[in-house]
């Protein structure tokens, strides 16, 4: 059928490492993922990868950080009074929470640090500053554009 092109749409089997080869995510015992190539629909280092692929097509590929989920920013970590959190909520190191900014905007956050009175989040993407790598299958081109 030909190379993926930008507004095909698409069915890749994808493995993600650190480059310390530690797995994130993988499609691995699933369903290929579907998306739309040049549709913003998964992270635009790999996407711009998949472009130009024909199907059956392997490769591994490395996506610098700034073009996946962006450097860290130590500004998005923030220490909150543990007073300002719900008493009932039980706060633990790692845990995943969630804030709403006054737009109303939901914002996931990582608690990274807890004392008696404060605990410490980080509302950065956890693979944030890290460069990835993508073992990548282009499965099939399910509709070209």
């Amino acid at each position: 059928m030909g190379q993926a092109k930008s507004g095909d749409t698409v069915r890749v089997h994808y493995t993600g490492r650190l480059e310390d080869g530690t797995q994130f995510d993988s499609s691995e015992g699933r369903d290929p993922l579907q998306f739309q190539v040049g549709g913003g629909q998964i992270i635009p280092g790999l996407e711009k990868q998949i472009e130009g692929m024909n199907e059956g097509d392997k490769a591994t590929v490395t996506v610098p950080a700034d073009e996946a989920y962006g450097p860290r920013d130590e500004r998005q970590v923030q220490t909150v009074p543990r007073s300002a959190f719900p008493a009932d909520l039980d706060l633990k190191m790692g845990a995943s929470l969630q804030a709403t900014t006054p737009e109303g905007r939901q914002i996931p956050l990582t608690v990274v640090g807890m004392s008696d009175d404060d605990v410490t989040v980080d509302a950065n993407h956890p693979l944030a500053g890290h460069d990835l790598v993508f073992d990548v299958e282009l499965v099939e081109i399910v509709a070209a554009a």
